[in-house]
């Protein structure tokens, strides 16, 4: 009762301070939007609102623009560890480990593969939004449910500001605490980040370095499903917390720092060109001030000399002249609005990233034949403990030089050709309680041709070959197009994508070392995978449609088996990695559609999903998102969505998630296969939007009836029952 109290005085507080103030808005252009209260004060305060914020590409450093992370649509499912549309399965908790059900949206971020299941997590370079404020900014954000004992926090805090118009600074915090509705499945994640760039003519630089730990309780799912599907088969009623799990006092963490720095010099010269609006808007605003500030100086002057002259000051006199000299004035101002542009030729561009990793799997006890195995490694507890450790650190320097486009009509596409050194170093434990270390130093050589600019085509093509090193012989191609043309009153964009890759399985699959977990193989072939995908949307109608095609060959994948007793444990657990050599296909299509009529809206997004392997790659055939809502006004500045949206898929052979090596695995007992599956997943809510804050209500899980449900979305793992959930995030300017 107490949290709901404070969740309630929270809104309660948000609504009355942002009213009070009369924030402006961001668009989805990251342009500030002014009430009518907000011009006069602007003018009193004396300093502009408002955030640019881009992207940078992790390779080269070029800039995209990007939306601010301020719109209030969706704002209440951002706060699921099952992502935006529920689209992720995951063990339960908030901060748990997760994977996507539709594979053609997985990634690959980066050798430590015990990242990858808290990939939402961890800042990516190429992702991360850099900014460019007009004053500093400070964002708050909070969403809570449950209480002290098993509810669930999550707390970011934002700043950033400018030093001057080309440097742009920031920091943010992130924390996720989930006490965990089911026993021994606590999260305590945390992440610091703090970044910085300068954008001048000829030199640009981007710095952002990360440091984030994630500790995660690991229970290996409840004994028992049926005391979630069939409850009425037991004599006594169990609460979440009081269902027996398999595993208690066992703990996986991953601590990361991580440093990415980008930076280039161009050659060039310089021309005339028409300035923004918001350029002009911002000019603007800098000559009213200054010529207020200027007339207020000439103003005290004059009066100062009519006072030690001994004559009477005439007011009146003196604001005709000054008005007839500001005329004087304006007739002569430019007013051609143009600006000095500096036009890049040639770049020379350094790129470096540092990332190092540890991974720690903990236990104190296990039961009794819980692995299969057992290797003599560290056991820092007891002969049942476990204290299994890695180690990775990696360091590339990427050297290009780009041919830029745009530098004159004939430069339809830019050009780069570039050099990469990629230093990995990996330590394991090995027998006898010692470790041993791995080193790899690849060279990768590679070219791009761009094209970005315009608004009818663009394209995008990169192609990389490793020479040198232990990946002799990795083939990288990647490329993406886009069409957008006009066609009856609508604007249609045709994107294609797709790549060819040829590389080794990453290091974990070829080595791992631990107390029950063990793998050595250098043999291992590479894998290939091409993929081609369409795109079509329309504008007008709000329909895009999705079309991918999927081929592997020699995939490589993590499989668990366990056998199952009388009593329903899990014992004689195992983990390994296979290979196959089968041709795998796989087919996605998608289908994303938006309604309205009057205040009522219906957002739907459909996945088919086809696996020419699912006992390799098991895949639910159909993932579906619906969200129904009336979206309209309350006292006409209080925008409001109130509806409820639906998430549900079809039975498949889900993969499990093997705690010892924080992965999720194909499931190889044949015998004892859980199907999940064929249970709608339904949050009700209220999504508000009041000017610079957005805040919510949910209950979520509402459809659960207490009577039993397969709301599993991993085996053994069940959701969460019915919740009440809050949320608000806080924008603060200056």
């Amino acid at each position: 009762m107490r949290r709901i109290l404070l969740a309630c005085s929270l809104l309660l507080l948000t609504v009355l301070h942002v009213s009070a103030q009369g924030m402006n808005s961001i668009d989805p252009e990251g342009n500030i939007r002014e009430s009518s209260r907000n011009k006069d004060k602007e003018k009193k305060e004396d300093f502009p609102r408002g955030m640019r914020v881009w992207t940078v590409d992790e390779k080269f450093g070029d800039i995209s623009p990007a939306v601010p992370d301020t719109l209030p649509e969706m704002f209440m499912n951002t706060i699921f560890t099952t992502g935006l549309r529920g689209e992720f399965n995951t063990t339960g908790n908030v901060g748990a480990a997760r994977q996507n059900r539709i594979f053609t949206d997985r990634s690959d971020y980066d050798d430590f593969i015990f990242n990858e299941p808290y990939g939402y997590f961890i800042t990516h370079p190429g992702d991360f939004h850099f900014t460019n404020t007009y004053s500093p900014i400070t964002n708050l954000s909070f969403n809570t449910c449950g209480n002290r004992t098993n509810g669930e926090d999550h707390f970011k805090a934002l700043f950033a500001t400018n030093a001057g118009k080309r440097i742009g600074l920031g920091m943010k915090f992130d924390y996720i605490y989930g006490r965990g509705y089911y026993s021994d499945n606590s999260s305590s994640l945390s992440g610091f980040t703090l970044w910085g760039s300068y954008l001048g003519d000829r030199y640009q630089a981007h710095l952002l370095t990360t440091l984030n730990h994630q500790k995660q309780a690991e229970n290996g799912g409840i004994t028992n499903d049926n005391y979630i599907t069939h409850p009425e088969s037991f004599n006594d009623n169990y609460t979440e917390a009081e269902i027996p799990t398999m595993l208690s006092s066992n703990w996986n963490r991953n601590d990361n720092q991580h440093i990415f720095f980008t930076h280039r010099y161009s050659l060039g010269f310089q021309r005339k060109v028409p300035m923004t609006e918001e350029e002009i808007k911002a000019k603007k605003f800098a000559m009213e001030s200054a010529k207020e500030n200027a007339a207020r100086r000439a103003k005290e002057k004059a009066q100062k000399e009519a006072e030690e002259g001994g004559n009477e000051f005439d007011e009146e006199d003196y604001e005709r002249q000054a008005a007839l000299n500001a005329t004087v004035a304006e007739e002569s101002a430019d007013t051609t609005w143009l600006k000095n542009e500096y036009v890049p030729v040639t770049s020379f561009i350094h790129t470096l990233k540092f990332n190092n990793y540890r991974h720690i799997y903990q236990a104190y006890q296990t039961p009794d034949s819980y692995y299969a195995f057992s290797y003599p490694t560290i056991a820092r507890y007891g002969n049942d403990s476990i204290y299994d450790e890695t180690s990775h650190y990696r360091l590339t320097n990427t050297f290009a030089v780009a041919l830029l486009e745009g530098f004159n009509k004939y430069a339809k596409a830019g050009l780069k050709a570039y050099v990469t050194s990629d230093l990995k170093h990996f330590t394991l434990p090995d027998s006898l309680h010692q470790s041993v270390s791995y080193n790899e130093h690849n060279i990768h050589v590679g070219g791009q041709l761009v094209k970005s600019e315009g608004n009818t085509l663009h394209y995008n093509a990169n192609a990389e070959f490793c020479v040198a090193g232990a990946a002799l012989g990795d083939i990288e191609v990647n490329g993406e197009a886009d069409l957008n043309f006009r066609l009856l009153k609508d604007t249609v964009q045709l994107a294609a994508s797709g790549f060819f890759h040829l590389l080794d399985p990453t290091f974990y699959y070829t080595h791992y070392h631990s107390r029950h977990f063990w793998w050595d193989d250098d043999e291992m072939s590479k894998v290939t995978h091409t993929r081609i995908e369409g795109r079509f949307s329309l504008q007008r109608t709000r329909s895009n449609l999705r079309v991918a095609v999927d081929n592997l060959t020699n995939y490589a994948y993590f499989a668990t088996t366990y056998d199952v007793t009388a009593d329903h444990l899990r014992l004689n657990n195992a983990a390994m990695v296979r290979q196959t050599s089968e041709n795998i296909s796989i087919l996605t299509a998608s289908l994303s559609q938006q309604f309205q009529l009057s205040l009522l809206h219906l957002d739907t997004e459909l996945t088919y999903q086809k696996s020419s392997h699912p006992d390799i790659i098991p895949l639910p055939s159909l993932n579906v998102y619906a969200n129904l809502y009336l979206r309209f006004k309350i006292a006409h500045v209080l925008d409001c969505d109130l509806g409820a949206d639906v998430r549900y898929f079809t039975h498949y052979n889900a993969p499990d998630f093997v705690p010892g090596i924080a992965q999720y695995a194909v499931q190889e007992n044949k015998e004892s296969r859980v199907e999940l599956g064929g249970y709608p997943i339904v949050n009700a809510y209220a999504n508000f939007f009041l000017k610079h804050a957005r805040f919510f209500v949910m209950m979520s899980h509402v459809n659960h009836a207490g009577k039993g449900g397969d709301y599993f979305l991993t085996p053994h793992y069940p959701l969460n029952q019915r919740i009440f959930r809050f949320g608000v995030s806080w924008n603060f300017f200056n």
